[in-house]
């Protein structure tokens, strides 16, 4: 993890009292602006309910809605978890792909999620991101599933999709997991408020749990 990133989480979880030159800093998410044509501000509700969930179950100080960023803004630098989501295709330039690579190996996280057809596009851009480095399933025994809350079967399923089991594929640095591909899950539907999916009450709480458990990884577990 970046000195950056270390600093900011010590703070996070410092509490409220408010620092020599003025409140501690929050963390939160950065929802990421792609190119493609993708519908990357899909869910709108679903990561201000995850960031809620993050602030009531863990002692992480985080802002109530995530900032939509594009790998050419500055304050890449300052957000621990980037998210990225959509139903359709996702794609980087050159000038990206260096960027975002040396935001991951600097410490940065990347969640992808399928929320439905991304995953061609998903994968072409994988490959051309670490073309060296495959996509594997992230074992069962990772602290990812079970940082927070206790997951043995790895992600959970919200929606059916094309009827497949839910993995979690990943990409690891060093043996850092750097880059987390939820697929066949849709996790991010889980997120969203209880009247837009009608997902039962069990699956939506599994979501969130996840979602935790991502998020502390990203934040304390990193590096």
């Amino acid at each position: 993890m970046t000195l950056a990133f270390l600093v900011a989480t010590l703070l996070a979880m410092s509490g409220p009292t408010p620092g020599p030159s003025g409140p501690m800093p929050y963390l939160t998410i950065g929802r990421l602006h792609y190119d493609g044509g993708g519908d990357w501000y899909a869910d709108p509700s679903a990561l201000p309910n995850l960031l809620s969930a993050i602030r009531e179950r863990t002692g992480l100080r985080v802002e109530p809605r995530e900032r939509t960023v594009t790998l050419r803004d500055q304050q890449l630098w300052s957000i621990p978890y980037l998210y990225a989501t959509g139903h359709g295709d996702i794609h980087w330039s050159d000038s990206d792909l260096v960027t975002l690579r040396t935001y991951l190996e600097r410490g940065g996280f990347l969640h992808i999620n399928d929320s439905y057809g991304m995953d061609p596009s998903v994968r072409r851009e994988v490959a051309r991101l670490f073309p060296d480095i495959p996509l594997v399933d992230v074992p069962l025994d990772h602290p990812i599933y079970h940082l927070v809350y206790d997951f043995p079967r790895g992600i959970p399923k919200i929606h059916q999709h094309d009827g497949h089991p839910a993995r979690g594929f990943g990409i690891f640095l060093r043996g850092r997991l750097v880059l987390y591909y939820s697929y066949e899950s849709d996790i991010g539907d889980g997120w969203e408020d209880p009247d837009v999916h009608h997902d039962p009450p069990a699956k939506r709480e599994a979501a969130l749990e996840m979602g935790v458990n991502l998020f502390a990884y990203a934040v304390g577990y990193a590096g």
